[in-house]
């Protein structure tokens, strides 16, 4: 698995994630899905992935998208 793998797969879980506690716990679960989605966004824009250092730190070797 490469960063870029890891980065869409950890993206993907915590959206869907806070979608079931959105349906089970509260409605306000929805602002992680937004915090997920403006990471996202942000991280296209400028080419810079918080999550993309953690997996570069944690050993994941080098995709095409996150450098």
């Amino acid at each position: 698995m490469n960063i870029d793998r890891a980065v869409l797969a950890m993206a993907g879980t915590i959206i869907l994630g806070s979608v079931l506690l959105v349906v089970l716990v509260s409605s306000w679960w929805l602002l992680l899905t937004a915090f997920v989605g403006l990471n996202l966004l942000q991280s296209s824009v400028t080419g810079v992935c918080p999550a993309a250092w953690v997996f570069r730190r944690a050993g994941l070797g080098s995709g095409c998208a996150f450098r």
